[in-house]
């Protein structure tokens, strides 16, 4: 080979070795730069709401965008992200505290939207999830900035600070938070709670501040209030409740709940014809526990079917016993409104009243104003049911539900009971001498026997016998005593 011949193929070599390079630098450019913009879109996602865009890609990368769109499929859609509003939500807001933990100063706040679920009831959802996400503007664009934001579940917003706001802050952010929206030309009010955590001194680790800042708020909405800051106190009482609430079925198959009964006085008879049966319970731990406090608790968990089904046991049986003994009287029961909702709760009296051969008529239903607005058609249902056994039904504690003089004459019920909140003041105040008397006389007129509760003296006795009450119920007349004392003390109560 001649030594031109050489340089051409070294020449040419060179030249081939060179297109090669060049193209090699421009398919490694190709694909570094769609690795820059495949990192560019997964981290502007992470921001958003929207799914991955891959755009054009590259065949060599075909294997890994075909991994990343069947990895995206697997998983939540953005799993720290509230779909609707864009916020955080309670596992973007959790990510956040880790990261930044020790957290031991600022404050957290736990706002509700109250009674939100009446805008979805009135409005429908899309009108609803409109003035969720006009919300989370508004609560993200305040004048007093929050550190970072998050929807934590339905009308729930969670705010953290970093540094302690005072109440008069707290209430400028409650206002603001209050004012009218324009949700599809539509004009809307909204009213918010706030449940307020100080992390200067309540710091713990992120689950304990949740649930501290859920106690606070679950304060503001019991006890009424705009603002409700969390206390030491609120984890005892915490811690109560579940200890009630954990010891209640155990309680039961032990005995520990019992059954005491508060005669009536019937005023024209000046006899004892009928008891009220009042579960009571003393735990072994805790002592006296009034109904007041656990009865809402085993409504609350769903649990106050158990109690219902053992009081009516306990109550029956008791009655057959008496009925031996020649003790002829009426027993009501009170029964929530759970209870009047279940499917089952006629054939189980009936059942149980079979079983004991008790008669229909010894047995009263007393139901609570509030229990039968719940669900007005089915409670009236089970009322027409029991009614059809023989069953007769009293309105509990009424004056202080929600009733209305439009409904009460088409209740098919028996009796009412006016609560003892009425008799305060009665013997000073002719005000309330006057409301009493009217709501006997309006229950009268319906055709409602009357029974008028917390009767403590012979003079409202007379007053209330006056007004024309059939029966009273109080301490005037008898403390509830349990099944033997009111053995005992019924001859003299039954002689008139």
């Amino acid at each position: 080979m001649t030594q031109t011949m050489y340089l051409f193929c070294v020449t040419i070599l060179a030249i081939f070795l060179g297109v090669m390079l060049i193209a090699a630098g421009i398919y490694y450019w190709h694909q570094k730069r769609y690795l820059q913009q495949l990192t560019h879109t997964l981290e502007r996602q992470i921001q958003t709401v929207s799914p991955v865009d891959f755009g054009s890609i590259p065949q060599v990368f075909t294997p890994l965008i075909t991994a990343l769109i069947n990895l995206q499929k697997s998983i939540p859609f953005n799993v720290e992200r509230d779909k609707l509003t864009g916020l955080s939500n309670r596992v973007g807001f959790k990510r956040k505290m880790l990261s930044r933990m020790p957290i031991q100063n600022g404050m957290i706040l736990l706002i509700d939207i109250k009674q939100f679920r009446f805008v979805n009831d009135l409005f429908g959802f899309v009108f609803g999830d409109a003035l969720l996400k006009e919300f989370s503007l508004r609560v993200n664009s305040l004048s007093i900035k929050a550190q970072f934001v998050a929807r934590m579940n339905g009308n729930e917003f969670l705010l953290f600070f970093s540094e302690v706001i005072e109440h008069e802050q707290l209430l400028a952010i409650k206002d603001e938070l209050q004012q009218p929206f324009e949700i599809e030309q539509q004009p809307i009010s909204v009213t918010v709670q706030l449940g307020v955590l100080t992390l200067t001194e309540h710091h713990a680790d992120v689950s304990i501040m949740l649930r501290r800042l859920d106690l606070a708020l679950k304060k503001a909405k019991l006890d009424q209030r705009a603002i409700a800051y969390y206390d030491k106190d609120d984890d005892k009482k915490q811690y109560r409740e579940l200890l009630i609430i954990n010891s209640l079925p155990k309680a039961l198959k032990q005995d520990q709940l019992f059954m005491v009964y508060q005669p009536k006085l019937d005023i024209k008879s000046a006899k004892c014809v009928e008891v009220e049966a009042l579960i009571r319970w003393h735990h072994e731990g805790l002592g006296e526990i009034s109904p007041d406090e656990f009865i809402p608790l085993a409504e609350h968990t769903g649990m106050i079917s158990l109690i219902s089904a053992w009081v009516l046991e306990k109550v029956i049986s008791q009655q057959a016993k008496w009925r031996e003994q020649g003790i002829y009287v009426k027993v009501a029961v009170n029964l929530s409104s759970d209870d009047l909702h279940g499917k089952h709760i006629v054939a189980d009296i009936t059942n149980l009243l079979k079983h004991y051969s008790v008669p229909a008529e010894c047995l009263m239903i007393e139901i609570t104003e509030s229990a039968l607005m719940a669900s007005y058609e089915q409670v009236i249902n089970t009322i027409e049911q029991l009614q059809t056994l023989g069953i007769k039904v009293a309105i509990d504690d009424f004056g202080t539900g929600h009733s209305s003089l439009a409904y009460l004459r088409h209740l098919p019920v028996n009796e009412v009971k006016i609560d003892k909140a009425f008799l305060q003041g009665f013997q000073q105040e002719k005000q309330a001498q006057s409301i009493v008397k009217m709501t006997i006389v309006l229950a009268k007129e319906l055709g409602f026997d009357v029974t008028v509760e917390g009767v403590e003296t012979l003079s409202t006795l007379q007053t209330l016998a006056e007004f024309g009450a059939d029966r009273i119920q109080g301490e005037y007349f008898s403390k509830p005593c349990d099944a033997t004392e009111f053995t005992l003390i019924y001859p003299k109560l039954s002689q008139g």
